[in-house]
């Protein structure tokens, strides 16, 4: 197989990376605006932007002149948003259908990735040698603590035994990156494994204690559930860290990991549309790397908000991206952006993010024990098996799950009696006893505080 892999982009990239340790915060600001004008320049190319920027300077351009796009628009206008004529959205749809293709460079030169859907809309992402160059020396290079094979630095965890536990059904950004790593190092071999986590998870216990990794990379509400094994026995790994990443990660749900697996864990910040946004320093605070990615903290009306305040979402602009530019681009993530600078001296600003809520939902299982149905897990069964993505899942007991989707009619009836087919079909494979499903579709989705649709929603404890 062959990989998408530019080394001397790399190294170039690589050594800008680690430059950024000993600049200030104004050479990083140089360092957007420099890329910011260079990606508004190779946007021209892609006819959505071209519209927008014609007859404009690129230099007399602010970022605050462009509008705010979303997923939906863009994925809606797929042809015109790319800058490669040659790319399009069937093909590109026809080649993450098969999974035979997972991390195979497309057209030779591009690497592509789903999302999950979890904001209603799934969309496809292309990245192009710039790109995966960028994201290699983030990922590589910006980390907590710093690793050693032999006496050598060690970034990718090449002398480590490292299992990656989360959904492995399609071409998501997570498990592409793994698989891609397997083949860019094939003398990894046996030492880098995907385990599936829509399985049982006394099968998932059982292959982990098999594979025995010394590290584990996964998502918050997994490894907490990994925890809960290990804290009755079932999972016995000596383990030397748990990465996690994807999902918000809290204060709690640290310390219960932590103790429970008897390891640190290194959380990051990423999405599909940029993989490697944030990381923790050895203060415990998360930096954004914002000498490639641009985070606008603004209000429910774009508008934005000063340091300190939490944002109602934010907006993305992926500065190493040129195939398919992002420019304020709706993530939906809160985030917010802290006063000051960190004690660890780097000059990357401080961010505390607060992803979307989705809960574990504890369910009676068969021989009066519990399961545990982690929140990622059921999403990629509605994704993947019933071919839903605007949805919510309600628990109301121990038994019962209460569903609604976004869409109406005959074609919500139709969605239901998928939905119900796959989660019955899931849920009995995963040790649920005498699951109820009930159908609110009638009703719309409850949002939090926030305004924000949370799809897995455990039931309130008395």
């Amino acid at each position: 197989m062959t990989t998408l892999f530019d080394p001397l982009r790399l190294a170039e990239v690589a050594w800008d990376v680690t430059c950024v340790n000993a600049a200030s915060a104004q050479q990083v600001r140089q360092r957007q605006h420099t890329r910011l004008a260079a990606l508004l320049e190779a946007a021209r190319a892609a006819p959505m932007y071209r519209q927008l920027l014609e007859g404009r300077a690129t230099g007399d351009i602010a970022l605050t002149d462009l509008p705010v796009l979303h997923k939906r628009t863009l994925m809606r206008h797929f042809d015109d948003w790319v800058t490669d004529p040659a790319l399009r959205l069937p093909a590109l749809r026809a080649f993450i259908a098969d999974a035979r293709q997972i991390a195979q460079p497309y057209l030779g030169k591009y690497q592509v990735w789903e999302s999950s859907g979890t904001s209603g809309t799934p969309a496809v992402f292309v990245q192009d040698t710039r790109a995966m160059a960028v994201y290699d020396a983030l990922e590589g290079l910006r980390r907590a603590t710093p690793r050693t094979l032999y006496g050598w630095p060690d970034p990718n965890l090449l002398g480590q035994r490292m299992a990656f536990v989360g959904a492995t059904s399609g071409h998501f950004a997570s498990v592409v990156s793994v698989e891609r790593l397997r083949h860019l190092n094939p003398w990894l071999g046996s030492g880098l494994r995907s385990f599936s986590i829509a399985q049982p998870v006394d099968a998932l216990v059982a292959q982990l204690n098999q594979f025995a990794p010394s590290v584990i990379a996964t998502y918050p509400s997994a490894a907490a559930m990994l925890a809960d094994e290990a804290a009755r026995g079932a999972l016995q790994l000596s383990l030397r860290e748990v990465l996690t990443g994807g999902e918000t990660l809290g204060a709690a749900s640290r310390q219960h990991i932590e103790q429970q697996l008897q390891c640190p864990v290194r959380n990051s910040y990423g999405a599909s549309e940029f993989l490697a946004m944030g990381w923790e320093c050895g203060e415990g605070r998360m930096h954004l790397n914002a000498d490639w990615v641009i985070l606008e903290p603004v209000d429910r009306h774009h508008r934005p908000v000063p340091p300190g305040t939490r944002a109602f979402t934010v907006l993305l602009t992926n500065l190493a991206n040129h195939v398919q530019p992002l420019i304020r681009y709706d993530l939906g993530d809160q985030v917010t952006v802290a006063e000051g600078s960190c004690a660890c001296g780097s000059p990357l600003p401080v961010i505390d993010v607060q992803g979307r809520h989705d809960d574990a939902l504890v369910m009676a299982g068969r021989g009066k024990r519990t399961v545990t149905l982690l929140p990622l897990a059921l999403s990629t069964v509605m994704e993947d098996d019933a071919g839903v993505f605007d949805f919510q899942l309600r628990q109301r007991d121990a038994h019962t799950l209460v569903l609604r989707l976004g869409q109406r009619g005959k074609t919500a009836v139709s969605a239901a009696a998928r939905c119900r087919r796959a989660l019955r079909a899931f849920c009995a494979d995963q040790g649920v006893d005498g699951l109820r499903l009930v159908n609110e579709l009638d009703k719309a989705f409850a949002r939090g505080p926030s305004g924000k649709v949370q799809r897995v929603i455990a039931r309130t404890q008395d």
